[in-house]
């Protein structure tokens, strides 16, 4: 499972120019997944996520989480997180899970995170989606559960 997380000001996605989901501030979440993810990996990554101290204290320093200081959460499915382009120059995606099998992940993610307190809006998993994100800092982490496996 891999997250690219953006600390952001606001985020939006919208499908066919309808805007179905927006945060004001927090975590925007571009979410994929492989073929050996299991629940116990999306519950160690929904912890990580919602864990992390990447907001600005008094001090200016990353001391505080997504708890911490009550952001919300935008998370958007993309399986090209596990594009492959080792070879030519068209993008492989075999190493994203199918799509049963990441939506139930996905779905599962989501649940966890507001089962945790939080504020979560989506995307449309599987739709043709445009995310407008304002990135505070710029703070960009990419997250990858293969760092749990070790």
């Amino acid at each position: 499972m891999r997250v690219l997380l953006q600390r952001c000001y606001e985020a939006s996605v919208s499908v066919e120019e309808e805007v179905i989901s927006e945060i004001a501030g927090g975590l925007c979440l571009l979410v994929g997944f492989t073929h050996s993810d299991t629940p116990e990996i999306v519950d160690y990554m929904a912890k990580k996520v919602t864990g992390l101290r990447i907001f600005e204290d008094e001090s200016e320093k990353m001391n505080i989480s997504l708890a911490e200081c009550g952001g919300a959460i935008l998370s958007v499915s993309q399986f090209t997180l596990y594009a492959d382009t080792t070879k030519g120059k068209r993008p492989s995606f075999t190493k994203s899970a199918p799509g049963e099998k990441a939506e139930a992940l996905y779905d599962l993610f989501n649940t966890k995170l507001s089962a945790a307190g939080f504020v979560v809006e989506t995307g449309v998993f599987g739709a043709f989606m445009d995310v407008k994100i304002v990135n505070h800092g710029p703070v960009t982490i990419m997250l990858d559960s293969e760092e749990m496996r070790k």
